[in-house]
């Protein structure tokens, strides 16, 4: 698939990394997009507007007003004109007013102004991309459902080496191509998805729980909404911030009460998504008033909860498709496959304790993707975005409905 027919509005922020706007302007005029150019005031120091404006074709723009005669570039026009914004370079200031939604000049009027879909590729020194504001900020403008281009490893221009340098722009074009191809490709699918963790009672102010923060569970709710899907979540009580604008929300609190909540949609389903962290034990019974600390010991009797992807798999239909998860942290493969055909998986998606930058609370995940015909596919360590659109994909490649 080429670009041919599609708007690209093109923010190019002030880093060094903007010389490498020309070759991605070309790529994609090559491609066959339309690219309007908007560039940041300290982008003009980096790279002449004469350079972009000849790869591109049209003029660039980075102020509000055209001449002294009052007209005026009108950023509510542009944000209505692109079928997709992209910022790439993206600075640390830049995305500081785009998280907080300051708006002092054309670019970030425009982010604040336009209807279609935002990515962004950041680029940065090491520790700037590392501090724990430029961190939240990146948090904050993927939750408003912008897509974030994580930054590549390599030396940068301060001479350190490390992550921060943007995303090359052969990858940006893959990137952009990639999102146009799979734009509403789940449209007319219904989708149950379970995530975050389970709360058991043990008296009116305790609990039994897990590490689960809901990550990735609401990267695929995204992921599949972005993509067309109608979503039915079913979520424990999460440690992020949610936008449930879109979805078919049911906040839950124990097992029991997720599995009524899934028993329920799932008939009306074609794909069931369990990344829900579910609690398996639950005490066998609740203390009526808050249990004070008497003796140097609690015993707690445990009973075992109903598996939900169990006991919905063994309802699932010919032409309902199922995915679990499995966070393992032994016997890893092993355990992941024998689970795949015990609750009746068509695909299984496994993330491991052991592996740098995967697991609870994280940014990031690793995962190995098992298919029910015992193929196999391992992601490198990424945004849980990016594993999220990872996992559609294989889901795509597999279900019969998309190969009629």
């Amino acid at each position: 698939m080429n670009l041919t027919g599609k708007r690209i509005v093109l923010g190019v922020c002030g880093s060094i990394a903007a010389y490498k706007s020309a070759q991605l302007t070309r790529s994609l005029i090559k491609a066959g997009a339309e690219v309007q150019i908007i560039m940041s005031a300290s982008a003009l120091d980096f790279i002449t507007p004469l350079t972009l404006a000849t790869l591109s074709k049209r003029p660039v723009l980075s102020t509000f007003q055209k001449d002294e005669t009052g007209e005026w570039n009108n950023h509510v026009e542009l944000g209505l004109w692109a079928d997709l914004f992209l910022i790439a370079p993206l600075s640390a200031n830049t995305l500081a007013k785009m998280a907080n939604g300051l708006c002092d000049n054309l670019l970030t009027a425009t982010y604040l102004s336009a209807r279609c879909p935002v990515m962004v590729a950041p680029a940065m020194d090491l520790d700037m991309y590392q501090h724990p504001a430029v961190r939240e900020n990146l948090r904050k403008i993927q939750f408003f459902g912008n897509c974030v281009l994580d930054a590549e490893s390599g030396e940068l221009a301060s001479g350190l080496s490390g992550q921060g340098r943007m995303m090359e722009p052969e990858r940006i074009l893959d990137q952009v191509i990639r999102f146009f191809q799979k734009e509403k490709d789940f449209q007319g699918k219904k989708v149950l998805l379970t995530m975050g963790p389970t709360q058991e009672a043990i008296d009116p102010v305790r609990f039994i729980s897990n590490h689960s923060s809901g990550k990735m569970g609401y990267a695929l709710a995204e992921a599949f909404r972005r993509r067309g899907a109608e979503v039915f979540v079913v979520s424990g009580p999460v440690s992020i911030p949610v936008n449930k604008e879109g979805f078919h929300w049911r906040d839950v609190l124990s097992a029991k009460d997720m599995f009524e909540a899934a028993t329920e949609i799932h008939p009306k389903v074609d794909i069931a998504v369990f990344t829900a962290a579910v609690s398996d034990y639950a005490p066998q019974e609740v203390a009526q008033e808050k249990i004070k600390k008497k003796d140097s010991e609690l015993k707690l009797i445990l009973r075992k909860n109903k598996d939900i992807a169990f006991s919905l798999g063994e309802q699932k239909s010919a032409s309902q498709y199922h995915v679990g998860f499995a966070l393992e942290t032994e016997n890893e493969e092993q355990n992941a496959k024998e689970k795949l055909k015990k609750k009746n998986f068509d695909l299984i998606v496994l993330n491991s304790m052991k592996e740098s930058g995967a697991g609870f609370r994280l940014d990031t995940n690793r995962v190995h993707i098992f298919h029910r015909d015992g193929s196999m596919i391992k992601s490198e360590v990424e945004q849980k975005a990016a594993i999220a659109e990872l996992i559609l994909d294989e889901i795509k490649k597999e279900a019969n409905w998309f190969q009629a």
